[in-house]
């Protein structure tokens, strides 16, 4: 763990519990993460749901990178869904890893590892070495500059294996984040997709490093059949909302 001095330069989150469940915040009035307390490996918040919808373009990434852990929703997630999948969370913030207990995220192991340390300096480093890259990083004041700059997006690309997907959750909110859009699009030189989520301001955009996005086909199958029937069930509304934004981006 970092030194005292080092922590204190991190916003320190508060958690707020109710009957069924337990969230992340900074803020009241932005909640950053939350976990249903009887299905605490379920993705409750929309917008975690549609960043789960590369698993529409590659069902089984061989290793999968997550930058920013909060409440470890995604985290946990493809830990217990993507059995054959290796799984690396990068979270700069001690005050948030040292809830991970509270929000049950599974002890490190063979094929699951939590990293403290900055997201940026993770991705600069990991060329060509990941399947998919989740970039899910805020701080208090919404995406810090290391996480959005072009140089980190052009990072991201470098890091991809060739055919690897990227996937940004931005805040439809924020007032730049048409500027990330531009970023990540000039770093992959490729279409992107971005799907607005329904029930919050968030803005999920995937790009692949090659042609993986172009060439899939719609069709009327939304999810990939290797997940069980109930992880299908809990992913079909967000995937279908991904399935139509691809589909009107091609007319």
């Amino acid at each position: 763990m970092p030194n005292t001095f080092k922590a204190l330069q991190h916003a320190e989150p508060f958690v707020i519990e109710t009957p069924g469940s337990r969230s992340l915040h900074f803020t009241r009035l932005e909640m950053q993460s939350r976990m249903c307390l009887d299905q605490p490996d379920w993705l409750s918040l929309e917008y975690t749901r549609l960043m789960m919808g590369f698993l529409l373009f590659m069902s089984q990434p061989g290793h999968v990178a997550i930058i920013g852990l909060g409440g470890g929703s995604l985290a946990k997630f493809c830990h217990c869904y993507l059995a054959e999948s290796r799984i690396t969370a990068v979270e700069v913030n001690p005050h948030v890893l040292s809830l991970r207990d509270k929000f049950h995220v599974p002890p490190d192991d063979e094929r699951f590892s939590v990293i403290l340390g900055d997201g940026a300096d993770f991705v600069r480093a990991a060329e060509d070495s990941l399947d998919t890259l989740l970039v899910d990083g805020f701080v208090a004041e919404g995406i810090p500059p290391q996480l959005s700059s072009q140089s980190f997006y052009d990072d991201c690309f470098a890091a991809l294996r060739r055919g690897g997907m990227a996937v940004f959750n931005l805040d439809g909110d924020d007032g730049d984040s048409e500027q990330y859009i531009e970023r990540i699009a000039r770093s992959f030189d490729t279409p992107i997709l971005r799907v607005s989520a329904a029930t919050c301001t968030n803005v999920v955009v995937f790009v692949c490093k090659g042609d993986r996005m172009l060439n899939h086909s719609i069709g009327t199958e939304a999810l990939p059949r290797d997940l069980k029937f109930d992880v299908r069930a809990h992913l079909l509304p967000a995937f279908n909302r991904i399935r139509l934004a691809l589909k009107d981006q091609r007319c």
